[in-house]
């Protein structure tokens, strides 16, 4: 691993001039995975003979995973005690239906693809678990490509703790501080900052936080994917 901009490769004048890798999120900030895990949810809701909540009320939860899906839903909290076993239901819902409507962001695949092709390195840093993580990357076609995949229990801590993220910088070769992490959710650029990591908040993501995403206190936020294309140099502003 390296830290100095020489070992870099040729970058454009943009933020990866001064960085050399780049690490994402992966729920509503690649991938918009909202419909199969409000499917998940709103089966458990038709079981109960409930009424199912509309997909633009779950959206911004999304990206807290099964916590913020059950949460939104249900109304229950992790310390309640049927929390666990709500949860493994969900978990094996979405499981079952793991890929049905999720797609990737517009300007997603260009944007990897650029990245590819310029030869700096990128991977995947998420909370969702590696059972579920790993299959769902593969079918979204992207594992191939994906430098690292890090899931929420790949390392003993998740994000908001930096360990998922320096996992990912030494499985890329790179410095965590020539590095790039950008997320939908406060705790990416937690994460990230705590990491030593140059932050981007995916301002077209879930953001499901009481705070918005200029408050994160992240180096750059981000609109739309285009902007964020143009933040990482793989296309001309």
């Amino acid at each position: 691993m390296t830290d100095t901009l020489s070992s870099c490769p040729t970058l454009p004048a943009a933020v990866l001039a001064t960085c050399c890798a780049v690490l994402f999120d992966l729920d509503g900030t690649i991938a918009d995975t909202a419909p199969d895990l409000a499917a998940a949810v709103n089966k458990m809701r038709r079981v109960r003979g409930l009424p199912e909540v509309p997909l633009q009320r779950l959206r911004p939860l999304a990206s807290a995973g099964a916590r913020g899906l059950l949460g939104g839903a249900f109304g229950i909290r992790p310390q309640d005690p049927d929390f666990s076993a709500m949860r493994e239901e969900f978990l094996a819902n979405y499981e079952a239906d793991l890929c049905v409507d999720t797609t990737l962001f517009d300007g997603m695949r260009p944007l990897l693809n650029g990245l590819s092709a310029r030869g700096i390195p990128w991977g995947i840093v998420t909370n969702k678990v590696e059972r579920l993580a790993l299959p769902l990357i593969a079918r979204l076609g992207l594992a191939a490509d994906a430098g690292c995949v890090i899931g929420g229990d790949t390392t003993p801590h998740p994000k908001p703790h930096p360990a998922p993220l320096l996992l990912a910088a030494q499985q890329l070769g790179i410095a965590p501080t020539s590095t790039v992490y950008v997320g939908d959710d406060l705790r990416d650029i937690d994460a990230g900052k705590a990491a030593g990591m140059l932050t981007v908040a995916a301002a077209y993501g879930y953001c499901g936080n009481e705070v918005t995403p200029s408050d994160w206190a992240a180096d750059h936020v981000v609109e739309t994917t285009t902007e964020l294309q143009r933040l990482l140099g793989v296309m001309s502003p």
